[in-house]
């Protein structure tokens, strides 16, 4: 049974990396769905195991974050978001500029990936009425959503799922997180600016007049309003998952806004992913070969508890597997991991996430929401700008960690 495990884990491991199964319309939620089937079919795990195995205060703690951004979402706040940056009077640079404040600033309590689904078509329409390449104000959005998330413990997925499994304070995860998360903020404009340089440099026509966004105001204050409560209680000694449930369920009492239509917002492809890859990493823990593994690694002073291997390790797992799938592996098979090595598998792994294309979900959403709307993002295109923004912003990321002693160097 352990060499079956064995072989669904390296192949649920490899399907993440690829993104897909050659030859099938399969994404890495259903690869993780059919490993966890053959497992149960083989007999190496049982439905007992895999309710076990999923760590159920996340999820409801993620699922209801989901929830607040769709109140947002379906109040039209992201779309009114896009049109103040597309209708402001204002050069490219100066609109780029907006573009990664409000892109970082939503995403720092907003699920990053809601922020840029709703906000991306817009961007294009409205940024292509003016004569402009939507490209560099594209990777704007993609750039400052990642770093403006990893500034707090709701930012995104995987810091959601490290501040749980580590307990971490949401204030204290502030003040560690959000000086390097700011100042990537400010990576990502000028890296963005320079690169794209170019195109930047063209006259903008004044703004046509803005097509009519309908707007909710009085959902988009009840959402503000529950924001500010889900932060007020995160200082107090109720689970935040419950708080948060507690909101999104007041949330869903609405006249004016369908229920339905709110939960359907929710990303249950990315839900179903963590429940997935719980299980799948579960099983191969209790095989003992990874802790074999990470004894061997302890005994030769190589686990990620030092930034001289966790910041590359980020770097190489966030670019292939993906930063998620790669926080669930490292989560469970490491063993005990310290406060400052939590704080940093976070932040580091979060701006690993603008390296490539495929570094994050963020990027990825941005770059199929644009193609629908016309607009192609290759490759090449975000890498001549995500390259040089990571690197800068890991390494001041490194150097604030190291000097602030959260983690040792080496």
């Amino acid at each position: 049974m352990t060499a079956v495990i064995v072989g669904v884990f390296l192949a649920t491991y490899a399907g993440m990396a690829l993104g897909r199964v050659p030859g099938l319309k399969i994404d890495r939620t259903g690869i993780a769905l059919m490993a966890v089937a053959v497992l149960l079919a083989a007999g190496a795990l049982d439905l007992g195991a895999v309710g076990r195995a999923i760590d159920v205060p996340t999820l409801v703690l993620l699922f209801a974050l989901m929830i607040l951004s769709a109140q947002f979402a379906i109040a039209g706040f992201y779309d009114r978001c896009a049109a103040v940056i597309t209708g402001a009077e204002a050069s490219p640079k100066a609109l780029l500029a907006l573009t990664v404040a409000i892109a970082g600033g939503l995403s720092a309590v907003l699920a990053n990936d809601v922020v840029v689904f709703a906000m991306t078509p817009l961007l294009c329409a409205g940024i292509r009425g003016r004569g402009l390449d939507a490209r560099p104000f594209l990777i704007g959005l993609a750039g400052a959503s990642n770093a403006g998330s990893a500034a707090t413990v709701i930012g995104n997925p995987q810091n959601i799922l490290i501040g749980q499994l580590g307990g971490l304070d949401f204030w204290k995860f502030l003040y560690v997180c959000g000086i390097p998360a700011l100042i990537a903020l400010g990576i990502v404009y000028a890296v963005v600016a320079i690169v794209w340089r170019d195109s930047l440099a063209r006259a903008a026509p004044a703004p046509a007049a803005p097509a009519p966004v309908a707007v909710h105001r009085w959902q988009v204050g009840k959402g503000i309003l529950a924001t500010l409560l889900l932060i007020g209680m995160f200082a107090t000694p109720l689970p935040r998952e419950i708080g948060a449930l507690a909101i999104a369920a007041a949330l869903l009492a609405s006249r004016t806004l369908a229920s339905r239509e709110m939960i359907g917002a929710v990303d249950w492809h990315l839900l179903l992913l963590f429940a997935c890859l719980f299980s799948v990493t579960a099983a191969f823990a209790g095989t003992g070969i990874a802790a074999d593994g990470l004894a061997w690694l302890a005994a030769r002073g190589f686990l990620p508890e030092t930034l001289a291997i966790l910041a590359p390790l980020a770097l190489v797992l966030g670019n292939t597997i993906g930063n998620v799938p790669a926080v669930i592996l490292l989560m469970a098979v490491w063993p005990s991991p310290g406060e400052g090595a939590l704080y940093g598998l976070a932040l580091l792994s979060t701006l690993a996430g603008n390296f490539l294309l495929v570094g994050s979900m963020a990027n990825l959403i941005v770059a199929e929401r644009a193609a629908a709307a016309g607009v192609a993002l290759s490759f090449r295109d975000f890498a001549r700008a995500g390259i040089p923004m990571t690197l800068a912003s890991m390494a001041v990321a490194v150097v604030w960690l190291g000097v602030l002693g959260w983690m040792p160097w080496r």
